[in-house]
């Protein structure tokens, strides 16, 4: 079983890996919430965990979330070859963007790091982000030299970009990881993986619309559906993470708006003049406290 699942998480990760050579990074990472949504409903079917109302709520968000980024998804402009990709890196925008990055993460941690990081959730995680943003681009171009390879166009493997992408994507993963487990030792996971999630898709946004000028050509409806896409599955994301420990059901919202007579008689299993007269000052109290009300006269 536990070699099953090494397996189906390497495969997981193999296609994730290839879909940045056939698709925009600012649609596949955004998407990558649907393995949150899987891993809850599979843990609530075969680990027993709870998924409760708000969960489900979750569930269902981040499915027409991910409904409406597919439908609005940038299309960006066609990448075929490693050579066309290096002539986007070398762009101004980008190279700034990089190198704005790297000072950053510099800073963080070797200073910002160890003297707010046990303070601060978002230090770690800004570090991990940006890094990460880097690493889509990487993953990109590895992809492209796949992709070039397999089709027979060119021996991606005999470029040394592919092996200068290789490696970057090696050190900006390890430098990732590393710091996304600070994190998660740190801060509970229910908090850090919204949070994490919410910070790297948007710089992975913000790196790709800037190396292939992806925003360019949509138009205003696709730019406004792209957008709520994605708040909806960030909303997804934080229902199914800040809320699974509270023991919430659809029962308890139907007991929520029964009447409050039906209440007293559902817990009492009788009705009474004493239950009469202390649901009348309940209201009463109520209706005080309400700006403007009129005292309630008793009677009924």
């Amino acid at each position: 079983m536990w070699w099953t699942g090494l397996l189906s998480m390497a495969v997981g990760e193999a296609a994730n890996f290839a879909a940045y050579a056939f698709a925009p990074a600012s649609l596949v990472t955004p998407l990558g919430a649907l393995s949150v949504l899987i891993s809850a409903i599979l843990a609530s079917k075969y680990l027993n965990e709870k998924l409760n109302l708000l969960g489900k709520i979750g569930c269902l968000l981040c499915i027409l979330g991910s409904t409406v980024l597919v439908i609005h998804s940038p299309k960006e402009e066609e990448i075929s070859t490693l050579n066309e990709l290096l002539d986007k890196v070398k762009d101004p925008g980008y190279i700034i963007y990089v190198l704005i990055v790297i000072i950053c993460s510099i800073l963080i941690i070797f200073y910002f790091g160890p003297a707010y990081g046990n303070q601060n959730i978002m230090i770690y995680i800004c570090l991990c982000s940006s890094i990460g943003s880097l690493t889509v681009t990487s993953c990109k171009g590895l992809g492209l030299a796949l992709k070039e390879t397999i089709l027979g166009f060119n021996n991606g493997f005999t470029n040394w970009l592919t092996w200068a992408f290789l490696f970057s994507a090696i050190l900006c993963i390890s430098v990732q990881m590393n710091y996304l487990n600070r994190s998660l030792d740190l801060y509970e996971t229910t908090i850090v993986t919204p949070i994490y999630y919410v910070v790297f898709t948007t710089l992975v946004i913000i790196a790709s619309a800037i190396l292939f000028r992806e925003w360019e050509n949509m138009s205003a409806e696709d730019i406004l559906g792209s957008s709520c896409g994605f708040l909806t599955v960030i909303i997804a994301i934080f229902l199914l993470n800040a809320f699974k420990e509270i023991d919430i059901s659809y029962e308890n919202i139907r007991h929520m708006l029964q009447p409050k007579r039906k209440l007293l008689i559902s817990s009492n299993n009788q009705w009474s003049d004493r239950d009469e007269e202390r649901l009348i000052t309940r209201l009463e109290t109520e209706l005080n406290h309400t700006y403007g009300a009129q005292n309630l006269t008793r009677t009924i």
